[in-house]
C-alpha cells in the first residue's frame, strides 16, 4: 500500500505496501554523461502498450533532466507528483542520467519491468501506468536472487526462523468441512501486523454483502485514498463496478478499490468477518493516522476507547486531507495501529472464501501467484494475498491439487526497528512456501 515513488530499496516487485524511503540511485552521474537512454531505445525492443510508450518516453528523457514541470505533468499523474513533488523527482532523474535499458523482464499493458544500469550498478525498475497511459508509479529496486526450496521439514524449520526478526508461519490443509488442519506452524495464534492482507475480510463482506457485481460504485473524492492502486487517479466522482473494484484490491492491492468496497458494505460488516480489528480502519484513515501531523492524530487516537475511536475517525480523520500526508521510511505504529491477524487467522480467512464456493471470488483471488511457480501438472489453482508496509512483509497462499485436496501457507515476517531487506526476505519466503506446499502434497 506503499506510495509508489522512485525509491531504491529491496522491496518486492511483486508486493505493493505503504510509507516510501526516496533516496538516490548511487552516485549522481556526470551532467556531461551521454544519452545512453536514448541508444537503448534503439537496442531494445520495446512494447508498443501505454505502459511501453512512457518507458520508451522516460529513457529517452532522463538524460535531459532536469525536466520543465509542466513535461512531468504531462507524463506522470497528479497522485506521483504529489508523492514526489517535480523539484524531487527532477534531483532522482539527474542522479541517474546515465540510465541504461539492458533488458525487458515482463511486459503487460498497464506494467513494464525491466534490467536496467545506472551509476554503475544494475536494478530491476517496475513502471506502471493508469488508465489514462500516466505514469502512476516508478521503482527501483535490486535484484534478488531466487532461494532454494527447502527439500525436508528440518530444513523448512531452521531456515524460516532465520528469515527475519519476528515471524510467524503455518503450513496446514483445509478440509472438505473448511477446518484449518496443521501440517508445520511458528507461532500460529501470535497476532501479527497484517499489512494488505486484512483486504480478504472486504472481500468476504462484499461476497456475502452485494449480490450484483455489476452494481457501480462512485469514487467519490473523500473515499479515495493513496496508492498503490490505480482508482485513485481516475477523476472524482466516476464509476467503478464492484467486480472491477475486487480484482484491483487483491492484484494490485488497491487502496481506493479496499475503501469504496468498505464503505458500500459497511464498516461492521467487514469487523463481522474477524474480531481482531475493531474499528477496522480504512486505509486512508490508517495513512492519516501514521502520516498526518504524526504522532499527534495516533497518539491521541490509541488513547480512546473503542466507542471514542469510531467517533474520532467519523469526527477528525475523516477531515484530514490526503495532501498533508507525509511518507514515512521506517517501522511505525506496527503493533498499534494497523491490521492485526495470527496465521491462524488468515488460514480461516482462506477457508472462510473458499467455503462461498463463489465464481465471483476465484476469479478474484486466482489473478497472480506472486511467483511462486508451483506445477499446474499438479495444482489446479493458486490463490494470493499479501500485505506489507515498513517493517512488515506477509505472504498468503491457498492452493487446490488436481485430485481436489485444498493447502494453505503463509509467512507474515516483521520488524519493529527497521524496515525488512523485502526482496531477500521475499524471496526466502517465497522457497520456504514453495517447499512447503511440494512437502504436503506428497504426504
Amino acid at each position: 500500500m506503499r506510495p509508489v515513488a522512485i525509491a531504491v530499496t529491496t522491496s518486492s516487485l511483486l508486493l505493493t505496501a505503504y510509507g516510501v524511503t526516496v533516496t538516490s540511485p548511487g552516485a549522481a552521474a556526470s551532467a556531461a554523461a551521454p544519452a545512453a537512454g536514448t541508444a537503448a531505445v534503439r537496442d531494445v525492443p520495446i512494447p508498443d502498450t501505454p505502459a511501453g510508450r512512457q518507458l520508451r518516453w522516460f529513457m529517452a528523457a532522463v538524460p535531459d533532466a532536469p525536466l520543465p514541470e509542466e513535461q512531468l505533468t504531462e507524463h506522470f499523474t497528479a497522485a506521483m507528483l504529489a508523492a514526489v513533488p517535480p523539484a524531487q523527482l527532477n534531483a532522482q532523474l539527474v542522479a541517474m542520467k546515465d540510465l541504461t535499458l539492458v533488458k525487458i523482464l515482463h511486459a503487460e499493458p498497464t506494467v513494464i519491468m525491466s534490467e536496467v544500469t545506472t551509476g554503475g550498478r544494475t536494478f530491476w525498475m517496475e513502471l506502471v501506468v493508469d488508465r489514462d497511459g500516466k505514469i502512476g508509479g516508478l521503482r527501483l529496486t535490486t535484484p534478488v536472487t531466487p532461494k532454494p526450496t527447502p527439500a525436508s521439514w528440518k530444513e523448512l524449520d531452521e531456515r524460516i526462523r532465520k528469515a527475519a526478526p519476528r515471524i510467524g508461519f503455518m503450513a496446514a490443509e483445509i478440509t472438505p468441512r473448511g477446518d484449518c488442519r496443521p501440517v508445520r506452524s511458528l507461532a500460529p495464534r501470535t497476532a501479527r501486523p497484517l499489512g494488505s492482507m486484512y483486504k480478504l475480510y472486504v472481500l468476504r463482506a462484499a461476497a456475502e454483502k452485494i449480490p450484483d457485481w455489476n452494481t457501480k460504485l462512485t469514487i467519490r473524492p473523500e473515499l479515495k485514498s493513496l496508492p498503490a492502486g490505480q482508482l485513485q487517479d481516475r477523476p472524482d466522482n466516476s464509476k467503478v463496478s464492484v467486480m472491477e473494484a475486487a480484482k484491483l484490491m487483491i492484484a494490485i492491492s488497491d487502496n481506493t478499490a479496499a475503501d469504496l468496497l468498505l464503505h458500500k458494505v459497511g464498516r461492521k460488516a467487514v469487523e463481522a468477518t474477524q474480531s481482531r480489528n475493531v474499528p477496522l480502519l480504512t486505509t486512508r484513515e490508517l495513512f492519516a493516522l501514521k502520516g498526518a501531523d504524526y504522532p499527534t492524530h495516533a497518539k491521541k487516537y490509541l488513547s480512546l476507547g473503542k466507542k471514542k475511536q469510531r467517533a474520532y475517525l467519523d469526527k477528525v480523520i475523516a477531515k484530514v486531507p490526503l495532501g498533508s500526508i507525509k511518507a514515512w521510511s521506517a517501522p511505525r505504529e506496527l503493533d498499534t495501529i494497523e491490521w492485526f491477524g495470527s496465521p491462524a487467522d488468515v488460514c480461516a480467512a482462506h477457508a472462510e472464501l473458499r467455503g462461498l464456493k463463489d465464481r465471483r471470488v476465484e476469479e478474484v483471488m486466482t489473478q497472480t501467484d506472486a511467483g511462486l511457480g508451483l506445477d499446474r501438472k499438479t495444482w489446479r489453482s493458486v490463490w494470493f494475498k499479501g500485505g506489507s508496509e515498513q517493517g512488515v512483509l506477509d505472504l498468503g497462499f491457498s492452493a487446490r491439487t488436481k485430485d481436489g485436496r485444498t493447502f494453505f501457507v503463509t509467512a507474515m515476517a516483521s520488524d519493529t526497528k527497521a524496515p525488512l531487506d523485502e526482496g531477500n526476505v521475499a524471496s526466502e519466503l517465497i522457497a520456504l512456501t514453495k517447499g512447503a506446499f511440494t512437502l504436503m502434497q506428497k504426504g
